[in-house]
């Protein structure tokens, strides 16, 4: 029987993050190995544990995967939540691939030394939470009357929004009742409460390690 699964990735959010919420919703217990040298790093390398030399990485079921997407569809479709259907996954396939262009830009603000947010709120506003909130005007989720990966990744793309734009959900009273829907749900409730699983938002120490790990000069 395959061991406990286990992230290789930074102490923080990052890409590894959104794995991180939906083993959580899966209730599936995990461990991690956080990267903070360069020789760490090295050793994953010379191991040919890193199909791309990138992480995330994840140990699970005896295999180690990499690529984010790949790694989230794979544990949507053990968990059931990646819906009943062909025609349900492409459906939370394309709202997923919006929700993480959203996301990336959020994830890269640390690393731009001319950072602006007033872009990303505006693509926010005018791209892709409108999409949501029409697909969310009755339905309680998404895709096909039941909880998807899309659902959990909306979730957590709405609070990394309202980290930065603390009032952006108010013209969107539908993905505004989404989301106290969502934490709501035991596993989630329980994941945004103190001492969890969840990484807070990245820091200076953060950016660091990972500059450090992968010789990166910044500004990017």
């Amino acid at each position: 029987m395959a061991g406990k699964v286990v992230l290789h990735y930074f102490n923080g959010r990052g890409k590894m993050e959104s794995i991180r919420w939906l083993l959580t919703v899966a209730e599936v217990e995990f461990d991690e190995i956080y990267l903070t040298t360069r020789e760490q790093y090295e050793k994953l390398l010379s191991d040919g544990a890193l199909m791309f030399q990138q992480v995330p990485m994840v140990e699970i079921d005896g295999m180690k995967l990499v690529q984010t997407k790949a790694i989230l569809n794979y544990i949507a479709e053990k968990y059931n939540l990646h819906g009943k259907d062909l025609k349900d996954r492409v459906m939370i396939n394309m709202y997923s691939e919006g929700i993480f262009d959203l996301m990336e830009m959020i994830m890269m603000l640390p690393f731009k030394a001319d950072a602006k947010l007033e872009p990303i709120k505006s693509k926010a506003k005018d791209r892709y939470l409108p999409v949501f909130e029409k697909a969310l005007s009755g339905p309680i989720y998404l895709v096909g009357g039941k909880l998807s990966c899309a659902d959990v990744q909306l979730l957590e793309c709405t609070l990394m929004l309202e980290e930065k734009f603390p009032e952006i959900l108010a013209e969107f009273p539908n993905v505004k009742a989404f989301q106290g829907r969502m934490t709501q749900i035991p596993a989630i409730s329980r994941f945004l409460q103190p001492g969890s699983k969840r990484k807070p938002q990245p820091d200076e120490t953060y950016v660091k390690t990972i500059m450090e790990v992968f010789k990166i000069k910044i500004p990017l």
